[in-house]
């Protein structure tokens, strides 16, 4: 097989959504850097939601972005918090998982913290082909991502049970297999 197809991890993100500002933001904050040792970017409300009293440009949550070794490390222990199994449903058609866990003190040596409390957060893991991509980055000539490059679904699947040896709760008709 040809290296520059082989399948890579482009970047894996946590997201802590807390919907306010304040107190629940910084612990947040404070639980991400516990996880990753990295700052956690804040992020904005992209539009108002009168009923949750969010406006437009309201910094509402926290996340971090993991690239090469670090994602490999984090996603090791994010997988071992889930009990080494995620649902069918967490793959996306480009190849891409998703998936929450619950309590930040599911993660192997955390400890609860009650001036924290209780956080959960999303990971968001984006696979690529080695060689693939630049066409969508370059300065000359931006193009869409060739289908021939993108990562399927299927892809995905087998390379994170091959590389972090997790497996795949249920099928694409949603029988569980547990």
């Amino acid at each position: 097989m040809n290296d520059m197809r082989e399948v890579t991890i482009d970047k894996v993100v946590l997201n802590i959504g807390v919907g306010q500002a304040g107190e629940r933001l910084t612990k947040a904050t404070k639980v991400l850097e516990l996880l990753t040792k990295h700052k956690p970017a804040l992020t904005q409300s992209k539009r108002t939601i009168r009923d949750f009293n969010i406006r437009t440009g309201l910094t509402i949550g926290a996340k971090v972005t993991l690239r090469r070794g670090e994602a490999d490390e984090f996603l090791t222990r994010a997988f071992y918090a889930k009990g080494n199994k995620i649902p069918y449903y967490s793959f996306d058609r480009q190849g891409n998982a998703y998936f929450g866990i619950p309590d930040y003190t599911d993660f192997k040596g955390m400890k609860y913290d009650p001036e924290i409390g209780i956080f959960g957060m999303d990971v968001a893991i984006v696979l690529k082909r080695k060689g693939g991509f630049r066409v969508s980055r370059r300065n000359l000539e931006k193009r869409p991502v060739p289908a021939g490059i993108r990562v399927t679904r299927d892809e995905a699947e087998k390379f994170l049970v091959k590389k972090f040896k997790i497996e795949i709760i249920g099928d694409q008709f949603g029988k569980s297999e547990a």
